[in-house]
């Protein structure tokens, strides 16, 4: 599941080039979906558009609370 940083949209594409996409993709060891992100912002920036990378999803378990000590009378 996307994380809610992300917007999801549908995306239609040529067989080929998403083959492609999935050749590049797995050569730099990224999803297809990274692989996209990146191709768009290099694609971005050679028009001179810079985009900031927003910050990642949190992931792993959320950090333990600390309990109140007990009183111990």
């Amino acid at each position: 599941m996307p994380s809610p940083a992300k917007k999801a949209f549908p995306l239609r594409l040529d067989p080929a080039l998403h083959a492609a996409l999935e050749r590049l993709a797995a050569s730099d060891f990224r999803s297809v979906n990274a692989e996209i992100e990146v191709l768009l912002r290099e694609a971005l920036a050679g028009r001179g558009i810079k985009v900031e990378v927003s910050k990642p999803a949190r992931r792993g378990r959320p950090a333990a609370l600390s309990a109140p000590e007990d009183d111990e009378n």
